[in-house]
């Protein structure tokens, strides 16, 4: 159920519903779409409302999780079916397809079947068979979710270039907070059926509002007001600070830095992500994870101490 959903979508934007499993965001999709009735309030697309008009109707294009390819048709004729439903002219067909085919990068492969294609292929193809009949809005809802990873970064990259050259309208709901990241002009954070916090990515990475937007955003450190006051003498009122692992300097010897809070802590365990290295420590009544470029200069054993040093002005106090 969506609750309190309130939202303007710029002409042109790639905007992302991200959330978890259940928070609503391919349900506001569907409404949108024209697929699922909307019980309370209003769509407008153009300043036209279409709050009750049939899907086929609403001038709006959706990739789902499953492409939903027609198997027993070519590429060239899952692209064009959109166009055939509207009884164009057989080639205006042919050329529009050929020229979607281009955008897409499918040049060639008009005759096979979706059986003879990879999965980022086939995703090429129903992204084309949307984008064909040149719908005012473009929804996409987790369409990289079923493809492997390296493919799925290529694709991202693809479809944000598609969607720059094309400049149309483009909601995409995605659990990723990685893909919204790369992907979105603007991130609108689903929490159980309403909007946990909206902004650039830039701005839902720094400034999150809530614990459980700095808990789904990043990699933050959530650490109890009350016990941060008693390891560094601070005077926070809240009850709950963030602050992003990779912002905490981390030594073998003791800091001398202004305007930082400083602190020692023990070394629990370490886990390489890459190449990035995370070290978690106890630091005096609470736990913390400490991000840096793996460096084998800087390396810290289980259960050996090190020095920390908190910008004050990284640390963000949480609603």
């Amino acid at each position: 159920m969506l609750r309190d959903i309130s939202l303007d979508i710029e002409r042109g934007e790639l905007v992302t519903f991200l959330g978890p499993s259940g928070c609503g965001k391919s349900t506001l999709l569907r409404c949108l779409s024209g697929l699922e009735s909307v019980t309370d309030g209003k769509i407008f697309l153009d300043g036209r409302e279409i709050t009750d008009l049939s899907a086929k109707k609403r001038e709006i294009g959706m990739v789902f999780q499953q492409y939903s390819l027609f198997p027993n048709m070519t590429v060239a004729q899952n692209i064009a079916f959109g166009l055939k439903i509207k009884k164009m002219d057989k080639k205006i067909i042919e050329q529009k397809v050929q020229e979607m085919m281009e955008v897409v990068g499918l040049p060639g492969k008009q005759n096979q079947y979706p059986h003879q294609l990879s999965g980022g292929q086939q995703q090429r193809v129903a992204l084309a068979r949307a984008l064909v009949t040149e719908p005012k809005v473009l929804l996409l809802d987790e369409p990289l979710s079923a493809i492997d990873a390296l493919l799925r970064r290529n694709l991202q990259v693809e479809i944000r270039r598609i969607q720059k050259t094309m400049n149309i309208t483009t909601l995409f709901v995605t659990h990723d907070q990685d893909e919204a990241m790369v992907m979105s002009d603007h991130i609108h954070l689903f929490n159980v059926g309403t909007i946990e916090q909206s902004g650039t990515p830039v701005q839902l990475y720094t400034s999150p509002k809530t614990k459980f937007a700095a808990t789904f955003i990043g990699h933050y450190n959530i650490v109890q007001a009350e016990n941060f006051n008693k390891a560094v003498g601070s005077g926070y009122g809240c009850k709950s600070l963030a602050f992003r692992p990779e912002i905490v300097e981390i030594s073998p010897a003791p800091i001398e830095k202004e305007n930082a809070y400083l602190l020692r802590a023990t070394v629990r365990s370490s886990l390489s992500h890459g190449n990035i290295l995370r070290y978690t420590l106890d630091c005096n009544g609470f736990q913390m994870d400490v991000d840096i470029l793996f460096d084998t200069t800087l390396l810290f054993s289980d259960g050996e101490e090190a020095y920390l040093a908190i910008s004050k002005e990284a640390v963000i106090e949480l609603d």
